[in-house]
């Protein structure tokens, strides 16, 4: 049952088919081969059930928050303002990418309009600066996936819906992973650029005046931050309600910079409706593909599989840390989230493993698979903006972060308090 579940999967993504078409064809398939009971009649329950969750309208919102920052030129702003600040650093504007994404990441929930909108911003300055091409375009792609660690995070509020845990806590806990893996991916520009100074580019010169001039660009994305995670932090709203917060401080800015205006809103409500309408038609198809292989008995099958391996915690941990690694190569990583969190999160926190720690490590193996090939989603936003030449530029260039993921995936194992330190600190 496992293995034809898995290649009908497989055959789909295979032929093309849309993500949420697959899994929601793959849902009806086992249902007509493996149950007695006509299970395609729940959709409709199903799709409710999920529509209806109250924590899943922060979705839309922090969208709309991307959007918003996107069009009215915030992100242009904090990057020209950051440029100044590392010119003299080995590979310079590299640095500028994964700081912007970094920060970009801490008012936007998505992984994908983090790479968008800094890639954007950034594209134009590779030929300017003489800088490995490929090389820049890994910087913007990895730096990219900070957009679901650091909060706010759509990808952990599908993780907490899916496991029934603590949103504020989850977010709290991708605070320090997320900057760690920021410094992380800064380091591995510093070191190629040492090992190989012709591709870190022409040094840049500025003065303090001009950083200091500068500076007022960097406050927006901390008052969207602040707004959001203080809000819920305070007490004084939820992780729902803080995403509105967050739009309303958006438009604050966006009218502050005079860039408010009825057609900027247009296009970003209507960039919302697009994304959006993608994310519940893949967690519906999610939701019911689910559905069906626990009544058909292929969760327990799973579960007793495993079991039967009589592997040790850190056993465990090794093989789902390689499962998703394999799987995130064919896979969207949302899609991926919803399709196997209900069957191997029970797994982990049954084998002594916290649900907040394993929500951080699966979303760096969710970040890990937005650059791995052939599926790897950022890897073809970066593409689309550079709209020239072949997609196995940035696949390289991407290939270091990829060691260095792995590596943030081996520390946070080790020391699982990098996760937990801050959440526990707040709660106490």
């Amino acid at each position: 049952m496992l293995w034809s579940a898995l290649a009908i999967l497989i055959g789909l993504l295979a032929f093309a088919v849309p993500v949420a078409a697959g899994l929601g064809v793959l849902g009806v398939v086992l249902s007509g081969l493996y149950s007695k009971l006509p299970l395609t009649l729940a959709i409709g329950e199903v799709a409710w059930a999920t529509s209806n969750n109250f924590l899943l309208v922060a979705i839309p919102f922090f969208v709309l928050l991307g959007e918003i920052l996107l069009r009215s030129g915030m992100a242009a702003r904090m990057y020209n303002a950051l440029v100044l600040w590392v010119p003299w650093l080995p590979g310079g504007l590299m640095h500028s990418n994964i700081a912007a994404c970094a920060m970009f990441a801490a008012t936007s929930g998505s992984s994908v309009a983090t790479a968008a909108t800094i890639g954007t911003v950034a594209m134009a300055e590779i030929k300017k600066h003489g800088y490995s091409e490929r090389l820049f375009l890994g910087t913007i792609a990895a730096g990219g996936t900070l957009g679901i660690l650091i909060p706010p995070s759509i990808n952990l509020i599908v993780y907490g819906v899916l496991t029934d845990s603590s949103i504020p806590k989850l977010y709290l806990a991708g605070i320090i992973p997320g900057l760690v893996l920021a410094s992380l991916f800064s380091l591995t520009v510093l070191l190629i650029c040492l090992l190989w100074p012709e591709m870190g580019g022409r040094r840049t010169s500025t003065d303090w005046k001009s950083r200091i001039r500068a500076l007022p660009d960097l406050i927006p994305p901390l008052v969207i931050f602040i707004a959001v995670i203080g809000s819920i932090y305070a007490g004084l709203a939820t992780a729902t309600e803080s995403a509105a917060l967050g739009v309303l401080a958006a438009l604050g800015v966006a009218a502050w910079h005079r860039s408010l205006n009825l057609r900027m809103l247009l296009h970003a409500f209507e960039g919302t409706m697009r994304t959006t309408a993608m994310i519940m038609a893949i967690l519906i198809a999610a939701y019911f593909l689910n559905f069906v292989i626990s009544s058909i008995g292929l969760t327990a099958q799973v579960n007793s599989a495993i079991t039967g391996l009589g592997l040790s915690p850190a056993g465990l941990l090794f093989a789902v840390i390689v499962f998703y690694l394999i799987l995130g190569c064919f896979m969207e990583t949302l899609s991926m989230m919803v399709a196997t969190v209900p069957i191997i999160a029970p797994i982990m926190i049954k084998a002594g493993f916290d649900p907040i720690w394993f929500g951080i490590l699966i979303v760096i193996l969710m970040e890990t698979a937005m650059i791995t090939p052939p599926v790897g989603i950022n890897l073809y936003v970066v593409q689309g903006l550079r709209k020239r030449g072949k997609i196995d530029d940035v696949i390289i260039g991407s290939a270091p972060f990829v060691v260095t993921m792995i590596l943030m995936l081996a520390v946070l194992s080790y020391w699982p308090q990098l996760a937990l330190w801050l959440p526990r600190v707040v709660s106490d």
